[in-house]
């Protein structure tokens, strides 16, 4: 019984072509190397050591360091979705600005609504007892301190995406 050709693009691809980890080091596929030498025997730790060109206690250390690494990632992961202390800060942020707005908003209310009745504003804070007359504050329009808050944030979340953006999309 003749099997039947196989087609040029299987018969041609090599068996592993997936790399193992492409964003590894060449020195630490190295040093992987000669480690499962040496686990399955085929060099001692002393000749492993003189390949690498480490002493023979980095060398231990760096073989004790590669096998926990190894036991940490045979490790079961937990089952779902695991708690992110980062995002629930994140959530807690998002709530605390929510409700600073909502205090904002209140507090304007109560404000027009005391000049719709007839309500006197309340009196300014007492002056220091020091004797030293308070410097009169210029009165800063919200929404212009708004609008300059709005520029720094835009200004901070535009830098990191700058770096983003690839060549190609430049103007030539």
């Amino acid at each position: 019984m003749n099997a039947a050709p196989l087609p040029k693009a299987i018969a041609k691809r090599p068996r592993h072509s997936v790399p193992i980890a492409p964003q590894s080091s060449k020195d630490a596929k190295r040093l992987v190397a000669v480690i499962l030498e040496v686990l399955a025997g085929l060099r001692s730790p002393p000749q492993a050591a003189t390949a690498l060109q480490l002493s023979l206690p980095r060398y231990y250390q760096l073989e004790t360091r590669a096998l926990q690494g190894m036991l940490k990632a045979c490790e079961p992961k937990p089952k779902g979705r695991q708690a992110n202390p980062t995002a629930g800060m994140a959530a807690l942020q998002r709530q605390n600005e929510r409700l600073q707005r909502d205090l904002g908003r209140q507090q304007s209310l109560v404000r027009l609504a005391q000049r719709a009745v007839g309500l006197n504003q309340p009196p300014p804070p007492a002056p220091k007892a020091s004797g030293k007359k308070g410097r009169r504050r210029k009165p800063v329009v919200r929404a212009l301190s708004m609008a300059t808050r709005l520029k720094q944030e835009a200004d901070t979340a535009a830098a990191p995406s700058d770096s983003n953006v690839s060549e190609s999309s430049a103007p030539s």
